[in-house]
Order: structure tokens, then C-alpha cells, then sequence
């Protein structure tokens, strides 16, 4: 199943949280000389126009990325500001950075990118934004990928993990997944997003990961549906071998969520 594609929730309540903690873990990690490996498994299109018709039908962005904005939660100094920025500077006030252009914002010339995106379309567009960034983009399931290049070099690095989650054994398949990177790979900072639904689908998937991994970091925001009869209710992020600050954006992220009325 190759359907979905993120036009439709770029810059929505979830990607708010997932490239706020991102951006702040990868800004820790270049904080320091040695170079590190940046590895995403689900990379997308890289680049969104919240202007487009996909966008503006759902109207996720308006009420995602462009409320908090106005609310004024990032000062132009935090790093998911600064990559923001940096996306609109050079592709237009409408543009929205996906994780892939996030990191390409905030690493340096040192570091080293590995993009995997098994959609076509999706991929096409991929390759042909992130050109100019330098790095490897494959179309390839990224999970095999992540698999095959594991420990990377450089060996300092993070593993970004965001499935669509359209296929539904993806909650089954990621803990096994994730500790196989781990025991190859246990320096590596591992970050998968997941959805949380009404019907709570992830809750097995993260007692699993928790048995795994029992001092990994969690965290969870929840808001409103995007829509009347839309599932999803929040954002989380599990987190192995999380970066120092991690913990204090993340709970910056919570009060300022639970500001947000949820109807």
C-alpha cells in the first residue's frame, strides 16, 4: 500500500511536536565537533507548499503549524525556527520543511544524510529538493535500509523512524526492528513517531518497545481531531539514547499543548 502522502497534514499539530523535539536533538548533536550520521527510514517529499489545494482542503497547516506561530511558541533562536526559515528563505513564504529539509538546515558539511522513500512520486520529489543538500536517497524500503547500514559512519548519529502507519503490521514489525538497530548500532540515537489514535492501536507496540528498552524516553502530546470524525488525537515520540535537553522541550511542548483547547 502506497497511498498515502503528506501534503495533506504537512505542518499539522503532529509534525509541530515531532520537529520541534527533532530540530532541538539535532541542534545538541551539532553542538559538538564530530560529525554524525543523519538516517531517515519514511523521508517523503522533503518539501511542502501549504498553499496547495492537497494542503488547503484539510486545513491541518492552518490549524498546525501557522496557529503556533501566531501564538509565538519558537523564539527565531530555536532550532525548528531556524529551519523554518531557512525553507522559506529559499523556496517561499508558503513552503513547510519535512523532516528530511529540517536536518539538511541544521547539519553541517561534515555530516552525512540517508534518505529512504518508497513511493514514487513522492520519492521523484524527494531527490530532486534534497540535490543540492548532498546525501544518499534511495527509493527502497527504509526500513531495510536502516537495517543494512547499521552501525553508519559516522558512527555518532540519529535514526529518524515515521511511518505512515497505513499499513497496520507496522505496529508489530517496529519493535523487533528497533531492537535489531540497537544491538547493532547502541550508540545511535533511535526516534520513531507514531500516531495516537482514539482507538489506541500503539498502546501494545509501546509496551513492547518499553520491555525492550525500560529507560527510553516517551513523550506524548494531545489536541483536538483535525476534523469531526478524524482519529488522530495526539503525537509521541519514543525515544532510545535521547539527546541531554530532549527532555526539557519536551516538557515545554506539554504545557503549550495543554494550552491548546481540545474541541
Amino acid at each position: 500500500m502506497l497511498s498515502y502522502q503528506h501534503l495533506y497534514h504537512a505542518g499539522n499539530l503532529a509534525d509541530v511536536h515531532k520537529h520541534a523535539l527533532l530540530a532541538v536533538m539535532l541542534d545538541y548533536l551539532t553542538a559538538k565537533p564530530k560529525p554524525l550520521s543523519y538516517i531517515e527510514t519514511h523521508a517523503g517529499r522533503g518539501l511542502y507548499a501549504l498553499d496547495a489545494p492537497e494542503a488547503l482542503k484539510t486545513g491541518e497547516a492552518a490549524e498546525g503549524i501557522a496557529r503556533i506561530e501566531r501564538l509565538g511558541w519558537f523564539e527565531p533562536a530555536h532550532p525548528y525556527a531556524r529551519a523554518l526559515a531557512a525553507t522559506r528563505a529559499s523556496h517561499g513564504a508558503s513552503a513547510y520543511p519535512g523532516s528530511p529539509l529540517i536536518a539538511a538546515a541544521l547539519l553541517r558539511p561534515v555530516d552525512s544524510i540517508r534518505l529512504a522513500e518508497l513511493h514514487p512520486r513522492e520519492f521523484a520529489a524527494l531527490r530532486a529538493v534534497m540535490a543540492p543538500h548532498g546525501g544518499i536517497f534511495q527509493q527502497i524500503d527504509g526500513l531495510q535500509m536502516a537495517l543494512s547500514i547499521t552501525p553508519p559512519t559516522p558512527r555518532r548519529g540519529i535514526l529518524l523512524i515515521d511511518p505512515s502507519y497505513e499499513v497496520k503490521s507496522d505496529y508489530e514489525t517496529l519493535p523487533p526492528f528497533i531492537a535489531n538497530v540497537a544491538r547493532k548500532w547502541n550508540v545511535g540515537v533511535i526516534a520513531l513517531w507514531y500516531p495516537v489514535l482514539a482507538s489506541a492501536p500503539h498502546l501494545p507496540m509501546l509496551a513492547a518497545l518499553s520491555a525492550n528498552f525500560p529507560t527510553a524516553f516517551r513523550h506524548e502530546v494531545r489536541f483536538a481531531p483535525a476534523r469531526e470524525g478524524h482519529g488522530m488525537v495526539g503525537s509521541g515520540l519514543f525515544i532510545v539514547n535521547a539527546p541531554w535537553g530532549t527532555e526539557a522541550e519536551a516538557a515545554r511542548l506539554t504545557r503549550l499543548f495543554a494550552s491548546l483547547p481540545r474541541s
